[in-house]
């Protein structure tokens, strides 16, 4: 049997449609509810959903009233605050294109991120680096008036326009422009029952920075479509005072990357959470060892979710339909998807290939900003490419070995870098871990492990020998400090594989 997995699609969205208006409907059935909690041990910032769409729109008015005109670009530099989503949603609101970024950018890194998308303006917060670019700055605190300003019209059109870009790394390295229309909020219904299990009754926790599409998506849109509650942790919150914030808000499900998940269980060996009832985990692959570790330490079970900024998160687990062990789960109900070989046919199933999502899916991206060339490279036929290797199972379970830049060759084996971390993690003294492919010579390259325990070279080798072929097995082992993380936790292989490379090289 073929690689491919296709179900019925989902209806499509109304033809006058806006992603804001969709997100804020069933919350103006309540709007005295909570739909947005703010917080850190001290306290919670509240927000209702009356006030949240009245800041919203008020928004939208503002924008608008700087001179802004439907279409604009417009780049958020906000920090981990209220400001953020109201600036996003308001702007889509009114018909604008936001385009978040990450407060950590430096002046350098922003400016040439704003060079290439030219925004007609900056909504700037507060000590955050600002872009050299004649776009117009916005000063975030007017955001603080939002709610008090007049509210803005609903810009109604086509689904399938523009509605925001996100950045996200290219193909070729250099960071991107992902553009996504209004219907990319409509096919995130795919994801409720198919990842979250999540109804109107839950309080969500994210823990992820704004302008993560993660937490843009999993964190706030989603919660406030289905007319839930969505807690986000304040600047400055450590991952070891989650589970205290998670007790004391009574959060039902807990989203964050597994990094993340890591950081909690090393200052946690029990959690008492008598609310929660699972956890979300997405960003890149949960290791075993985590997810026992926090099923022995919450009593509740992570379900597991592959995507990328392009296309959100398209296969999962649920509590409706638990993954089989060593997998992330099945293409969610409305998908259409296939595992691909070099020449875009689908591999027979079992067999390792490129991920793929057919051009119909309507929670794809319209494209990357002012790059067609590479925008073209992802396409083969009807099918967007999306870089990650895995395989399908004969009931659909997809199986995930790495991205495709991430996986290692070995004596001309390719080996997931999953596998050997999964296996290594588990040596005593080893620490973090991370695997990575190394070049020794023009035409010969080994697998290196970085580790950042206290475990001896011997005892890690042995460790290895006995559990993994010799094809699998690290040639190289560098103790470093600290594995390098982006602020939601995922593991940055690339600076890894630098950092190793040139000592090899030195």
């Amino acid at each position: 049997m073929d690689s491919v997995y296709r179900t019925d699609p989902i209806p499509a969205p109304p033809s006058a449609f806006n992603m804001a208006a969709h997100v804020l409907a069933a919350g103006a059935a309540t709007p005295d509810k909570l739909a947005m909690q703010i917080v850190k041990p001290s306290g919670a910032q509240r927000w209702s959903y009356g006030r949240l769409t009245a800041a919203v729109r008020g928004a939208g008015t503002l924008l608008l009233d700087a001179g802004l005109i439907p279409g604009d670009r417009v780049m958020l530099r906000l920090g981990n605050g209220p400001e953020f989503p109201i600036a996003f949603v308001g702007a889509i609101a009114a018909g604008l294109v936001p385009v978040p970024t990450s407060a950590q950018l430096t002046e350098a890194e922003i400016t040439k991120l704003a060079g290439d998308l030219d925004p007609a303006a900056v909504v700037a917060g507060d000590g955050i680096a600002l872009p050299d670019h004649p776009a117009r700055a916005i000063p975030a605190d007017i955001l603080r008036k939002a709610g008090d300003a007049a509210p803005c019209d609903y810009a109604m059109g086509d689904p399938n326009r523009l509605a925001y870009m996100i950045f996200t790394s290219g193909t070729g390295g250099s960071a991107r422009a992902v553009m996504h229309a209004h219907r990319a909020i409509w096919a995130r219904q795919m994801m409720y029952r198919g990842w979250y299990g999540m109804g109107p009754d839950d309080r969500l926790m994210h823990a992820g920075a704004f302008n993560w599409t993660y937490t843009l998506g999993t964190g706030l849109m989603d919660p406030w479509t289905l007319g839930a509650t969505a807690l986000i942790p304040a600047d400055g919150v450590e991952p070891r005072s989650l589970p205290l914030l998670l007790k004391r808000f009574d959060a039902t499900i807990f989203a964050a990357a597994p990094g993340v998940y890591r950081q909690i269980l090393k200052h946690h060996e029990a959690l008492s959470l008598p609310k929660l009832r699972h956890g979300l985990s997405a960003g890149e692959a949960l290791p075993e060892p985590t997810r026992a570790a926090w099923i022995a330490a919450t009593g509740t079970r992570v379900y597991e979710a592959l995507g990328m900024s392009e296309c959100s998160t398209f296969i999962s687990s649920s509590p409706d339909h638990p993954a089989p062990p060593g997998t992330c789960g099945y293409p969610q109900a409305g998908r259409h998807v296939a595992v691909l070989d070099e020449d875009g046919q689908p591999v027979p199933r079992g067999e390792p290939g490129q991920l793929a999502i057919h051009e119909s899916d309507p929670g794809l991206y319209l494209g990357y900003w002012n790059a067609p060339e590479e925008t073209a490279a992802r396409r083969i036929g009807p099918w967007f490419v999306t870089g990650d290797t895995v395989s399908m199972g004969e009931d659909g379970a997809i199986t995930y070995l790495g991205r495709g830049y991430d996986m290692m060759n070995a004596g001309g084996f390719r080996v997931s870098p999953i596998e050997v971390e999964e296996v290594m993690h588990d040596c005593p003294g080893a620490g973090d871990v991370a695997a990575v492919e190394i070049a020794v010579k023009v035409d010969a390259s080994v697998i290196a492990l970085a580790y950042t325990g206290d475990a001896g070279e011997e005892t890690l080798r042995a460790h290895a020998e006995a559990r993994l072929a010799r094809y699998k097995q690290p040639r190289l082992y560098a103790h470093i400090a600290a594995l390098p993380r982006n602020r939601n936790g995922k593991v940055l292989r690339s600076e890894i594989r630098t950092m190793l490379q040139q000592e090899v090289t030195s």
